[in-house]
């Protein structure tokens, strides 16, 4: 029988998931030309910058719900490298209050359902403006990636093969 509570296993599936965030969101940033920033889509499209500016919020957000002071902030996009850094950051400051023992305000569903759920849409919304900008990502088989809970930096473990 384990000793991790059923409460502590949902808290580590949700820093899981941050880590998650962390591999494929730095994949989607990483090795991008600043302008790719204001790189508009179409009518109507945020650009990848309004969108990084927003997952930043997002995590900003889930943080404040999961400490009991729930809001919201719409940020003005940053350049992009403060930007990611901004995402990184925030990543790194949810992560580390699920690792505490400070108790949680929201469940760890409604967390994930929200604001994680949320992010990892945006991630994806990049990754189809980074092609339709013409700087597509490789493709990997994202089930064999060295995701580990915790590493929620920039810094992040190589694919081990890309296609």
């Amino acid at each position: 029988m384990s000793n991790v509570s059923n409460a502590d296993s949902k808290r580590e599936l949700l820093r899981h998931t941050l880590a998650t965030v962390a591999y494929r969101g730095g994949k989607a940033v990483r090795n991008t030309p600043a302008e790719f920033a204001e790189f508009h889509g179409g009518e109507g499209v945020r650009t990848p910058g309004q969108i990084l500016a927003h997952m930043g919020d997002l995590f900003d957000w889930a943080l404040s719900i999961a400490s009991g002071n729930r809001t919201w902030k719409d940020s003005k996009p940053l350049p992009w490298d403060k930007e990611t850094e901004r995402f990184f950051e925030a990543l790194k400051r949810l992560d580390d209050y699920l690792a505490s023992s400070e108790p949680l305000h929201a469940t760890p569903e409604k967390l994930f359902q929200g604001p994680i759920a949320d992010a990892l849409t945006h991630v994806g919304q990049i990754a189809i403006l980074r092609r339709i900008a013409g700087e597509p990502i490789r493709g990997e088989s994202y089930f064999d990636a060295e995701v580990t809970v915790g590493r929620v930096g920039a810094a992040q473990i190589p694919p081990k093969r890309e296609f």
